[in-house]
């Protein structure tokens, strides 16, 4: 009853944030806003990463709010279930050298966000997940070290906190390890290192009302997708689903980088 009372108070929220909109479009818009929240997520949950890559630039197509803030809150809800699951399998020094060099970027990538205008940022925002869709599909071979981690760690910090997207530096350096390391120390990294981009953005004042609200509306999607992926875990080919995950966040990519340009004129 309470899981259906969640489902009732998202629904009237989303119609409440999409007012300016028909009531049948508000409604196609919220499902297709929990739709890709719950798909996204599922994908992190198993894999690590994803949630940012896939579901962002669909979420700033239907709604521009929902990068940064959103995105950041819900990946941190992700990666709080998955550590609390996982804490036995932790090693939490190992990434730690990655979350502090998160920070200060962080800090560069707030200060950033709030100097672009609406098109100047769908431009950044376009072009980080392009830059970061060619980079998933080659074969770049770097060092595991403290190093490499600090270098991931700092530039996640920066294009994570100004588009939302922080996991392709980070995938870079974690491509050879196992996957369910990956996944676990990059949810560790994104459970402590995300709260710092969203206080950089706080302190520099960029955070609105309308994001909190689009940031509740999404919770019951990380719900669905974290059990979604539980379900799903080693019943579902992650690597024949690569390439057409791609194929979306790169037309997605485009798509936002043409609104962006029309924005411009």
């Amino acid at each position: 009853m309470a899981f259906a009372d969640n489902w009732l108070y998202a629904a009237a929220m989303f119609t409440t944030l999409f007012s300016d909109l028909p009531l049948t479009t508000a409604l196609i818009a919220a499902a297709l806003t929990l739709l890709v929240v719950t798909l996204g997520i599922a994908l992190q949950a198993v894999i690590g990463i994803g949630f940012g890559l896939v579901a962002a630039p669909l979420l700033f197509l239907i709604n521009p709010a929902f990068v940064p803030v959103p995105i950041l809150i819900a990946g941190t809800c992700l990666s709080l279930i998955v550590v609390l699951h996982q804490r036995q399998q932790q090693q939490w020094r190992r990434i730690m050298p990655a979350i502090l060099a998160r920070l200060p970027g962080a800090w560069l990538g707030a200060w950033l966000l709030l100097q672009l205008s609406a098109p100047l940022l769908g431009l950044l925002f376009g072009g980080t997940l392009l830059l970061a869709v060619l980079l998933s599909l080659v074969h770049i071979s770097l060092p595991f070290n403290r190093t490499s981690l600090c270098l991931a760690g700092f530039s996640s910090g920066l294009i994570g906190t100004a588009t939302s997207v922080g996991g392709p530096p980070m995938a870079l350096v974690y491509q050879h390890q196992p996957r369910l390391d990956t996944r676990n120390e990059l949810a560790a990294f994104f459970l402590l290192g995300t709260p710092g981009s969203i206080v950089m953005l706080a302190l520099q004042g960029g955070i609105t009302t309308q994001q909190l609200q689009l940031s509740v509306a999404i919770l019951p999607g990380v719900i669905l997708g974290y059990l979604l992926a539980r379900l799903i875990e080693g019943r579902w080919a992650i690597d024949n689903a690569r390439k057409p995950l791609l194929v979306v966040s790169g037309l997605s990519a485009l798509l936002v980088l043409v609104r962006s340009v029309q924005g411009l004129g």
